[in-house]
C-alpha cells in the first residue's frame, strides 16, 4: 500500500540564481574538503593540487552570497539583515539556530572565512604550520555542511519530492565532493608540479559517484513510496544527464587504476585527454542532479 505525502505550501518559486547557488556551494564545500585531505596526505608532490583547490573553494564562496542576494530579489542589506538584526534598539547577531535558512547563512560566512584565510595562507603563509592543518581540518568540516545542508535545506521543507526522501542531504554532499574532484582535475591536468595528484583525484572521484549513484536510486525509491514520482518524471532528461555524469567518472576511476596497475608512461596523454571529457560531463551532471531536484518541486 502506498501512502501519499500530503503538502499544504506554495511552491517556492525559485529560479536559476538558487540552481548555481547551490552548485557552487557543493563545488566550493567539496574543494575545500579535498584540498585539506589532499595537505593531510603528508606527501608534498599534493601540495601543489591542494594549493588549487583552496583557490577554487574561495573563488566559488565569493559566488555564493551573490546568486543568493539576487534570488531575494533584494540589495546587499537583506542578506546583512540575514546575519544582523538592525531595529533600532534591539540590534545584535541575527541567529536563529532553529531556522535552517538562518544557520546556512551563518554558515557561509563562516565557511567563506575560512576559504578567504586558506587560499591567502597557500599564496602567503599566514598561518603557523603547527596550526595550519588544524586549521584546514575545522575548515573542511564546515566544507562538509555547506556542501551539505542545501540538500537537508530542502528535505525539511514541506514541498513535495523534497519532504518525501531523507537523500537529499548525503546526495548533495556526494554530488558536491565528486563534481569538485573533477573540477580540481580539470584544472591540474597540464601542470607538471600537480600532476602527482590526478589519479588520487580520479579515484575520489570513483569512490563519491559510487555514493552518489546509490543515493539517486534512494532518492527514487524513497520518493515513489510517497507517491511523488509524478512529479519526478518530467526531469528523467536531467536525470539521465547526471547519471551519465556518473557512469563517466567511474569509467574514469576504473580506467586510471589500471593504468597504475600497468605503470605505463605512454598511457598517461590519454588520460589527460579523457580527464577534460569527464570532467565537463561530471560538472554537467553535478548541474543536471540538482535542476532535477529544485525544479521537480515547482
Amino acid at each position: 500500500m502506498v501512502f501519499l505525502a500530503e503538502h499544504f505550501v506554495r511552491a517556492p518559486q525559485w529560479t536559476w540564481y538558487i540552481l548555481f547557488y547551490f552548485f557552487f556551494a557543493g563545488l566550493s564545500g567539496g574543494s575545500y574538503v579535498l584540498s585539506t585531505l589532499l595537505r593531510l596526505s603528508g606527501d608534498p608532490r599534493d601540495e601543489p593540487a591542494a594549493r588549487i583547490g583552496f583557490y577554487v573553494s574561495f573563488l566559488t564562496v565569493l559566488i555564493c552570497p551573490v546568486l543568493l542576494t539576487a534570488d531575494l530579489g533584494a540589495s546587499w542589506t537583506r542578506f546583512w539583515h540575514m546575519l544582523v538584526d538592525v531595529t533600532p534598539g534591539q540590534a545584535a547577531l541575527n541567529f536563529k539556530y532553529w531556522s535552517p535558512m538562518s544557520v546556512g547563512a551563518w554558515a557561509l560566512l563562516v565557511f567563506g572565512a575560512f576559504a578567504t584565510i586558506s587560499a591567502l595562507d597557500s599564496r602567503v603563509r599566514v598561518v603557523p604550520m603547527l596550526l595550519n592543518r588544524l586549521f584546514n581540518a575545522v575548515g573542511a568540516v564546515l566544507g562538509l555542511f555547506i556542501a551539505s545542508y542545501t540538500g537537508v535545506l530542502l528535505s525539511v521543507s514541506n514541498q513535495p519530492v523534497w519532504s518525501d526522501t531523507w537523500a537529499l542531504g548525503g546526495l548533495f554532499l556526494a554530488s558536491g565532493l565528486s563534481g569538485a574532484a573533477a573540477l580540481l582535475a580539470l584544472l591540474i591536468r597540464n601542470r607538471q608540479e600537480a600532476s602527482f595528484s590526478l589519479g588520487r583525484l580520479h579515484q575520489a572521484d570513483g569512490y563519491f559517484s559510487v555514493l552518489e549513484l546509490a543515493l539517486i536510486i534512494v532518492f527514487f525509491v524513497t520518493v515513489g513510496a510517497a507517491g511523488a514520482l509524478g512529479r519526478v518524471v518530467p526531469f528523467l532528461a536531467l536525470w539521465a544527464i547526471a547519471i551519465a555524469g556518473v557512469a563517466g567518472s567511474l569509467v574514469e576511476a576504473r580506467g586510471h587504476m589500471r593504468t597504475q596497475s600497468a605503470g605505463g608512461a605512454a598511457t598517461v596523454a590519454g588520460i589527460r585527454l579523457d580527464t577534460v571529457v569527464v570532467s565537463i560531463l561530471v560538472l554537467i551532471g553535478v548541474l543536471a542532479m540538482r535542476a532535477a531536484v529544485i525544479f521537480s518541486a515547482q
